[in-house]
């Protein structure tokens, strides 16, 4: 008999979580796809380009969303005092418009987009490999509803080479002066 009155409450739920409307498991996720390794002479400007995906059914605020309450697509760096950081390049959001408000576009990324970050190790750094790290800070929301804001790990390297001397280069050659 009792084992007839806990079968019936089990036999309702999952009657019930059969009927329900998918729910996205893992929830919103953004991840870093590919960070490659950037090699630069020192004293020279290199560029890296960090590939990130939005998964299946989830945007993000770009970089400039249209409106102030929304918050904005943000990578924060924090490089070795011996790299600067020069520049973030984002790529411009795409307008679309959802189901909660029809009529206004918003500036968004879905699926893939490339964040592109300038830097320059110091004329007199060591060569080697340097790590710099940070996060990318991002809301992530569906066709329905926006989830708290979220920050991503990233980390990528810069390996610094040495250069090859202007003497070494254009030869060792001596002013047409005359020198006494």
């Amino acid at each position: 008999m009792q084992r007839l009155l806990w079968s019936a409450p089990i036999t309702i739920l999952v009657l019930l979580l059969s009927v329900a409307p998918p729910v996205h498991a893992a929830g919103p996720s953004v991840t870093l796809v590919s960070a490659p390794l950037a090699t630069v002479t020192r004293g020279q400007a290199g560029i890296v380009k960090l590939r990130f995906h939005i998964g299946n059914g989830y945007h993000i605020n770009s970089n400039k969303p249209k409106e102030e309450f929304l918050i904005p697509t943000a990578l924060k760096l924090d490089a070795p005092t011996d790299i600067a950081i020069t520049k973030t390049t984002y790529p411009p959001g795409e307008e679309l418009a959802f189901d909660f408000d029809p009529n206004d576009k918003l500036s968004v990324y879905t699926g893939d987009f490339t964040v592109s970050v300038g830097f320059r190790p110091l004329k007199d750094v060591v060569q080697g490999k340097y790590a710099v790290h940070g996060t990318l800070k991002y809301q992530a929301c569906d066709n329905r509803a926006c989830y708290p804001p979220k920050t991503l790990p990233v980390d990528f390297e810069v390996k610094v080479q040495k250069g090859t001397s202007k003497a070494a280069i254009h030869g060792n050659r001596q002013s047409p002066h005359v020198h006494n």
